[in-house]
């Protein structure tokens, strides 16, 4: 169950780090209060996670799935490049993820 907890901890990471974007630096009320709220759940999250995970693990494979997925929505919402190179690198850390999964105790 932590795995699926990590993993939705995860996702609400990618959405406070999108909503940095519309925020406009925190600038925004109401993209600035769904950021804060994001962040505050991902954080919850994450700390429910790393009862059962042990934290080196789970904070990797978190921030992992935030970064993977905040930067392939930069490609899609904010036309970021999607090189070859850069599209290979986002798939290295997706492999770093798996591997952490698969070598992780309690798993």
């Amino acid at each position: 169950m932590s795995w699926y907890i990590l993993f939705f901890a995860g996702l609400f990471e990618i959405a406070w780090a999108i909503g940095l974007e519309y925020s406009d630096g925190l600038t925004k009320p109401w993209p600035t209060l769904a950021t804060v709220i994001a962040l505050v759940i991902s954080m919850l999250l994450l700390a429910h996670a790393v009862k059962e995970l042990p934290v080196g693990t789970a904070y990797a494979v978190w921030t992992g799935i935030g970064a993977v997925g905040t930067a392939i929505l930069g490609m899609i919402l904010f036309d970021e490049p999607a090189t070859l190179l850069r599209t290979a690198c986002i798939g290295l850390v997706v492999v770093g993820i798996v591997g952490l999964h698969l070598t992780a105790s309690g798993h």
